[in-house]
């Protein structure tokens, strides 16, 4: 321990002494904005491993020396009590910039400048679910319920290319505590990566999860092509296909398990043809924040005349029972109080539908937890959500409100330890076109590593 204290407190008093040696002329060329350190050192940042500027900002809008990165690397290179991620990101630093970290005292001994090209995360999570429900269609006792618990255990590479270009994969593995079985990995997304000056393209299966949506549409993956160009004003274009699985037409009429009547598809292969453009204000610090999506896909799966179900027939689509396609306008909006508290809504409406034909939800968030949450975060929520069916075809609909149903619902997560966090919540509500009452209550921890 004397050692590492007296190694951090050298290092310090070396780049202090560089930077009154250095500073009325830095003499390394400059490290261009889309540089991949950029990256690396806003991570770090986020990490509270530096704190860039010493001003608790990073200036990643423009172009700094090569002396002021390893400046921020030497001070990063100080710190012990950090991930095994950080470390790996702060080696890698340290080799791009071996040299300048040398001429300002601090030695890096054998150490490549591609060295961790592949960096490797992951987490293991256990989830809960016990839903409860009734069907109006059952004699005698209408209650029905549903509990089921699993984990999934997910590894997520990232290697580099160049400066610019990364290739990134999600393989998954999942299991079923219950019955004691589990299944082989599955390559959940791979993907190509270019990030340049306020322009990102992604090619491959890749997630599609539009965050200002907050889950309302899509919490799925895509197989395409993506392209984001702005910084706090963001253009979005999606194009691409989605499985056949995915996206099929419905109501929900008994409300406790995926399983039950409410799902009706074909079974052959035709999946979706989707593409999608969004608009999104976001300015950094900025209290107020939003935007707007459309998105048009195309499936035969959406031809559905409808389902008997107790004695009744419901439609589940459109009136005219012809209907292949889907046009879906979202448009949400939010404003941040503070750091911890947020307030946001989304709204969004398919006009080819005629069930089920639009979904709403509003959220008040309070915390701190993010994902690999320090030790002590914690959060909390209360929102309401109406997810229909036709509308909301792949979004996080099994959080706590399910697909086809309306209510209010709570949550609030812990971490107990570094990067292990606890999770609990409920929703009450009803189903939207049969009006039966539904419950779900889930739980679940997770470890990142």
């Amino acid at each position: 321990m004397k050692k590492t204290l007296v190694s951090a407190l050298t290092t310090a008093l070396v780049v202090g002494a560089a930077s009154t040696t250095f500073a009325a002329a830095n003499p390394f060329s400059d490290v261009p904005a889309d540089h991949w350190a950029y990256d690396a050192v806003t991570q770090l940042a986020a990490d509270g491993v530096i704190n860039g500027y010493g001003d608790g900002t990073f200036r990643g809008d423009r172009n700094i020396t090569r002396y002021e990165m390893a400046q921020m690397v030497a001070k990063a290179m100080a710190k012990t009590d950090i991930s095994a991620k950080d470390k790996a990101l702060i080696d890698k630093l340290a080799a791009e910039f071996s040299d300048e970290l040398n001429n300002l005292g601090v030695r890096v001994a054998n150490l490549e400048k591609h060295a961790d090209m592949v960096q490797w995360t992951g987490k293991l999570e256990y989830t809960y679910h016990s839903r409860r429900g009734e069907d109006k269609s059952i004699d005698g006792n209408p209650t029905v319920k549903d509990n089921s618990d699993g984990y999934v255990f997910r590894l997520e590479p990232q290697a580099e290319v160049n400066e610019h270009w990364t290739v990134n994969a999600r393989l998954d593995a999942e299991g079923n505590m219950k019955k004691d079985s589990s299944n082989s990995v599955t390559l959940k997304r791979a993907w190509a990566q270019g990030n340049y000056n306020n322009f990102q393209v992604k090619l491959g299966k890749f997630e599609f999860c539009p965050s200002a949506e907050h889950g309302l549409l899509w919490d799925t993956e895509v197989s395409g092509v993506e392209l984001t160009v702005g910084k706090d004003f963001k253009g979005v274009l999606t194009a691409g296909r989605l499985a056949d699985t995915k996206v099929y037409s419905g109501v929900r009429l008994a409300s406790h398990d995926v399983d039950s009547v409410d799902v009706f598809k074909d079974w052959g292969e035709d999946p979706s043809n989707i593409w999608g453009i969004g608009l999104q204000y976001d300015k950094e610090d900025a209290k107020l924040y939003g935007g707007l999506s459309y998105y048009h896909l195309t499936d035969g799966d959406l031809k559905r005349a409808g389902v008997w179900h107790g004695g009744e027939f419901y439609k589940t689509y459109a009136n005219n029972d012809n209907e292949d396609g889907a046009d879906i306008w979202s448009v949400n909006a939010g404003y941040r109080f503070s750091k911890k508290a947020n307030l946001w809504a989304n709204y969004a409406k398919n006009t080819k539908a005629d069930i089920e034909s639009h979904s709403w939800q509003a959220e008040f968030d309070y915390g701190t937890y993010t994902d690999r949450p320090e030790k002590g975060a914690w959060s909390v929520y209360a929102a309401y959500r109406k997810f229909g069916y036709n509308t909301s075809f792949q979004g996080t609909t099994d959080d706590d409100a399910l697909r086809g149903t309306k209510g209010w619902a709570i949550g609030a997560k812990y971490a107990p330890f570094k990067n292990v966090g606890l999770i609990a919540k409920y929703f009450n509500g009803k189903t939207i076109s049969s009006d039966e009452k539904v419950q779900h209550l889930f739980g679940r921890v997770e470890w990142f590593f």
